[in-house]
C-alpha cells in the first residue's frame, strides 16, 4: 500500500517549464512530483495549455504540447503566457481563446487538480518574477480565493534560487537564466545579512483565509540592481540545429529531435569528438538520419552569433550595476538556471568572463522550487494580530470592571508560549469565574495639542474600543474555597494555527480544571 504524505507542495511557474515539488512534513528531503500525461520528467511540466472552443476541452503539459501540430493550434495552443502576466508592455496574442491572466488560472487549477492524491497538501508555495512582481502577484492573490488549500504563501524567484544553494542572507549574487524563450540576467542583492532580518515568504492565505491585506508578513523581494535580457531561448538553439541540416524544414517534430540531441550533447559525459545519431523528417515525410558531435553543435551556436549576443548583455548588465556602485567583485556568486545554461559552451564561455567569482550550477530547471520549499518547511509561517484580545477583569478597590490585554496587536501566531493570567477572587467563597473575551477596535489614541507653537500631549487619552465577543462566556467553577486577596486560579492563553483562543485551567495548587475553546480570532 503506498503511504500518504502530508506536507508542502512548491509550484515554480515558469515561461517554458513549470516544476512541481513536494516535501513531507517529517522529511527534509524533497520529491518531485510526476503526473501522468502532465509531467514531461519527474516535477517538470511543459508549461503550454490546449482549450477549444466550444468543447471546453482543458488540456495541460505534456499533453497540451502534444497537440502543437494539431489544426487551429494557432488558436487553441498557449504558450509563453508566464512572462505576460503582469507586464503590460510586451503584446498578447489576440488570435489565441484564452489571454494570458486566464491560461495561467487554467493552468494552475487543472494541475492541482491532478496532483496525485498520496500528496495532502497542508501548505502551497507559489512563486513570483521580481521585474512584473506587483502585477503578477495581484494575478495570484485573485487566484488563491479559489484555491482550497489553507496555507498560501509565496516568495520571489532569485531569493528562492539563491536559498535553493544556501547563498548567505544580504548576498549580491547574479543569475544566467537560459530558458526555453528568453535569456534573463540579473544581479540582484538579497534582503537579510548586516543585521538585518531574513527573507521570509509572504502570505497569502491562512486558515482559509485570504489575509494578503492584512498580513504583516509582507515580502521583501530581492533588490534588482540590473537587468538584461532578450528573446532567444532554447527553442532558437532547436531550429538551429535542424537549420544546419534541414535549411528549408516543414516539420515541427524535427524541432523535438533536435532538442533531444541538444540534451544529449549538453552532457559532460559525452566526448567532444564523437558522432551521434538523430533521425529527422524531410521532404514526404521520409527519415533521414543525421550525425552531430559536440565539436558540430558549438559551431552551429558560434556561427548563429550567440555568444557575441551574450556578451553584449552581460556588457549591459555590468554597465548598469556599476551605475549603481556594483562591480563584479561584489558578487557573490553567479547562479546558473534554465536548461540553456548546461551547455558546456556557454558554461565555458561565462567561466573565462568572470574568472574570479564562484560559479553555481543547481539542477537548471527544479533549483526555484526547491528552494520555495527550503524557505518554509522548516518554519512556522506565523501571521500578525490586526486587533488586540483582552479578558474582563473586576477592580475590587474602584469596584468596576476593566479590560486587561491578553494578546497586543501586532503579536505573531499562532504562540509559541502561552501567556499567563492568576487571578483573585471578587468575594470571599467565589465558586464561579467568568471568562468574558474582548476585541480591540479601536487603539488608544494619544492626541497632540499645541501650546506656546509647541506640540504637547493631551492631559487626556481616548480610552481604548473594546468589544466584547458575541460567544458565550466561559464559566469555571472551583473545587476549592476562595477568599479575597489571595490568588484562586492560573489560565494560560494561547492560539492555535486554526486560529482558535485556547485557555488552560488550573486551580492554585495545579489542579487541572480543563482546556477550553473560547473562539475563533476572526
Amino acid at each position: 500500500m503506498e503511504e500518504n504524505l502530508s506536507g508542502t507542495l512548491a509550484i515554480d511557474l515558469g515561461n517554458t517549464n513549470t516544476v512541481v515539488a513536494f516535501q513531507d512534513q517529517k522529511d527534509t528531503n524533497s520529491v518531485l512530483v510526476e503526473i501522468p500525461n502532465i509531467t514531461s520528467s519527474p516535477g517538470v511540466i511543459p508549461t503550454v495549455v490546449w482549450f477549444e472552443e466550444p468543447s471546453k476541452m482543458l488540456k495541460i503539459g505534456l499533453s497540451a504540447a502534444n497537440m502543437r501540430d494539431s489544426s487551429n493550434s494557432d488558436l487553441f495552443y498557449h504558450s509563453n503566457f508566464k512572462r505576460l502576466i503582469g507586464n503590460p508592455i510586451e503584446k498578447i496574442n489576440k488570435k489565441n481563446i484564452l489571454n494570458p491572466k486566464e491560461c495561467g488560472e487554467k493552468f494552475f487549477k487543472f494541475l492541482l487538480a491532478n496532483i496525485p492524491q498520496k500528496y495532502e497538501i497542508k501548505r502551497l508555495i507559489l512563486t513570483a518574477p521580481i521585474d512584473t512582481y506587483k502585477g503578477y502577484r495581484e494575478w495570484l492573490v485573485n487566484l488563491c480565493e479559489n484555491i482550497s488549500v489553507d496555507e498560501i504563501a509565496l516568495v520571489d524567484e532569485p531569493t528562492a534560487a539563491s536559498l535553493g544553494i544556501k547563498i548567505p542572507f544580504g548576498s549580491k549574487i547574479m543569475t544566467l537564466d537560459i530558458g526555453g524563450s528568453t535569456i534573463d540576467m540579473n544581479i540582484v542583492k538579497i534582503e537579510g545579512g548586516e543585521g538585518k532580518s531574513s527573507p521570509i515568504a509572504e502570505l497569502l492565505k491562512f486558515n482559509g483565509t485570504d489575509v494578503s491585506s492584512i498580513s504583516k508578513q509582507k515580502i521583501k523581494c530581492a533588490e534588482i540592481i540590473s537587468k538584461a535580457g532578450s528573446k532567444i531561448g532554447g527553442k532558437d538553439i532547436d531550429q538551429w540545429i535542424v537549420d544546419y541540416f534541414i535549411p528549408e524544414n516543414k516539420y515541427e517534430i524535427n524541432l523535438l529531435k533536435a532538442e533531444e540531441i541538444k540534451c544529449k550533447l549538453s552532457s559532460s559525459e559525452i566526448k567532444y569528438e564523437n558522432k551521434y545519431p538523430t533521425k529527422f523528417l524531410i521532404e514526404g515525410y521520409k527519415e533521414k538520419e543525421f550525425y552531430l558531435s559536440k565539436e558540430i553543435f558549438e559551431e552551429i551556436v558560434i556561427e548563429n552569433n550567440l555568444l557575441d549576443h551574450l556578451d553584449a548583455l552581460l556588457k549591459d548588465l555590468l554597465n548598469e550595476a556599476r551605475g549603481k556602485f556594483c562591480t563584479v567583485d561584489d558578487l557573490s556568486a553567479i547562479i546558473l538556471v534554465g536548461g540553456g545554461t548546461q551547455i558546456p559552451l556557454i558554461k565555458e564561455w561565462i567561466t573565462k568572463k568572470i574568472s574570479k567569482i564562484q560559479i553555481m550550477s543547481p539542477p537548471p530547471i527544479e533549483s526555484i522550487a526547491l528552494g520555495a520549499l527550503s524557505m518554509t518547511p522548516g518554519v512556522k509561517i506565523k501571521d500578525i494580530l490586526n486587533k488586540g484580545l483582552s479578558i474582563r477583569l473586576f477592580n475590587k478597590r474602584e469596584q468596576k470592571h476593566f479590560w486587561h490585554p491578553i494578546f497586543c496587536k501586532g503579536q505573531t501566531w499562532p504562540t509559541d508560549n502561552p501567556f499567563k493570567l492568576v487571578l483573585q477572587a471578587s468575594k470571599n467563597n467565589q465558586k464561579i469565574f467568568e471568562i468574558i473575551i474582548g476585541e480591540t477596535k479601536k487603539q488608544r489614541e494619544y492626541d497632540v495639542i499645541f501650546k506656546n507653537g509647541l506640540p504637547i500631549l493631551s492631559e487626556f487619552q481616548n480610552e481604548e474600543e473594546v468589544i466584547i465577543w458575541s460567544k458565550k462566556p466561559l464559566k469555571i467553577e472551583l473545587k476549592n474555597k476562595s477568599l479575597i486577596g489571595k490568588d484562586n486560579l492560573k489560565l494560560f492563553f494561547k492560539i492555535t494555527e486554526k486560529a482558535d483562543l485556547l485557555v488552560k485551567c488550573f486551580d492554585i495548587e495545579d489542579e487541572f480544571l480543563g482546556e477550553y475553546n473560547l473562539g475563533n480570532i476572526f
